[in-house]
């Protein structure tokens, strides 16, 4: 795994997509979305070809709250020590974790990029971003804010939402330094997480 894609791949796990251990040192990278955003998936899928083989799967979930079926595609890769390596870094007894040395492995805005489009919102009224973490620890918390800062020099405010949800908050200005840095990786079919490029130069 050279350097982009281990930069690609901190993001990926930074967002959604999960790492499933299958055996003692192995992984595998899970990718998951939905049907509109296959796209973006295969996108993702490109960068790593000597893992991830054949073709995305065709799925459908019925969610019983809303009483509606869902259709999304899955696209598993290969297991790998490599990709063993990178859950060992992320992951503490099956849940996601920030890891100590993240300011020395997230510092490439390709990474802040593929992390938005996975987990960050743009409020266009308001035009500011959130992005929706896990549940890490406080440690782990300012870890990631300090990297952030340090790496990036953007300052999110941390928020607990209802449901004790975790969610980085971008003002306006902090937003617009944000998009800055993103949006020469924003691929087509995500560019609503854009401003338009008045707004974003500002």
């Amino acid at each position: 795994m050279d350097r982009k894609q281990k930069s690609i791949i901190v993001g990926m796990i930074l967002g959604d997509t999960f790492l499933q251990k299958t055996g003692e040192k192995n992984a595998r990278i899970r990718l998951e979305h939905s049907e509109k955003q296959k796209d973006y998936l295969v996108w993702k899928a490109s960068f790593f070809p000597e893992f991830f083989q054949g073709k995305p799967s065709f799925l459908e979930r019925f969610n019983s709250y809303y009483q509606k079926t869902y259709r999304y595609v899955r696209w598993q890769s290969t297991a790998s020590p490599e990709i063993g390596k990178m859950r060992k870094l992320f992951y503490e007894q099956g849940r996601k974790k920030i890891p100590d040395n993240l300011p020395l492995i997230f510092d490439n805005p390709l990474t802040l990029a593929i992390w938005y489009m996975d987990d960050g919102y743009l409020y266009h009224r308001d035009k500011m971003i959130y992005i929706y973490l896990p549940q890490y620890t406080p440690r782990e918390q300012k870890i990631l804010l300090e990297t952030l800062k340090l790496n990036f020099g953007l300052k999110p405010i941390l928020k607990t939402k209802k449901k004790k949800n975790q969610v980085l908050t971008f003002s306006v200005e902090e937003t617009k330094k944000f998009l800055l840095l993103v949006k020469p990786f924003i691929i087509s079919s995500m560019k609503y997480k854009l401003l338009d490029p008045v707004s974003t130069e500002a």
